[in-house]
């Protein structure tokens, strides 16, 4: 394309540095861990080069001759981050080991509360992540499937865990700027979904809440969540 500036480019086949001049004063993983200590504690939106930089206490065109962009910033943020991943020895019982490894990546999230804003294809193949892909794979061994629907699984549980948590800290967050407590609120909502439900409108709605009128286990949601995605890759007899 005429006037083009630039070409697409993996920061992983880069140099840690471009340039000339003395041993570099920074780390990739230097960089990498003062953007995720900004992004834990003020969110992603407060990720910037500038701000990176003036964590490091360098400047900020000084820190474009390691990071050409915000893009690349971020892909380092995901591998440091997927780097806390615990790789086990595979169980030998595939459906176990994928569990774990869903409830290891809510955690995760759960720690990094930004992280899941930036789950995607174009930050999955960083040096870490590919390690943890590698060892999900190992996991699967005894699946008997080919190995493209061993990937699907696994994105799909990604996927699932990823709305999951998305929808969890979502309404933490809205839980914070309540001036009353979640008690309050809760009880409020109930008790207004419960005089609609009586209305008599909603027969079907009415059945499913009479099924199970107690409080909502998210936990027990989740592990359903989970073994209704793995049943569907169960072989077949």
């Amino acid at each position: 394309m005429a006037g083009r500036a630039a070409v697409p480019e993996v920061i992983w086949a880069r140099r840690e540095r471009t340039g000339r001049g003395p041993k570099p004063a920074y780390t990739r993983a230097d960089i990498a861990a003062a953007a995720v200590r900004i992004a834990d504690a003020e969110g992603l939106d407060a990720v910037s080069m500038r701000h990176v930089a003036a964590e490091l206490g360098c400047g900020t065109m000084s820190l474009y001759n390691y990071v050409p962009r915000k893009e690349d910033l971020y892909e380092l943020m995901v591998d440091a981050v997927s780097g806390e991943h615990e790789l086990w020895e595979p169980s030998g019982d595939w459906r176990a080991d994928v569990m774990r490894i869903a409830h290891q990546t809510r955690a995760l999230m759960h720690r990094h509360t930004w992280m899941s804003r930036l789950m995607s294809s174009l930050y999955g193949f960083s040096p870490n992540a590919l390690r943890y892909l590698e060892h999900c794979m190992a996991c699967l061994d005894p699946l008997e499937a080919p190995h493209g629907t061993k990937m699907e699984l696994l994105a799909m549980v990604n996927g699932c865990v990823t709305v999951y948590v998305s929808n969890e800290l979502a309404v933490a967050e809205r839980t914070r700027s309540l001036p009353w407590s979640d008690e309050e609120e809760q009880a409020v909502r109930i008790a207004y979904l419960g005089s609609q439900i009586a209305s008599g409108a909603y027969p079907r709605l009415a059945a499913a809440f009479m099924e199970d009128a107690g409080p909502i286990d998210l936990e027990a949601v989740f592990e359903r969540m989970l073994g209704r995605v793995l049943d569907g890759f169960e072989p077949r007899a």
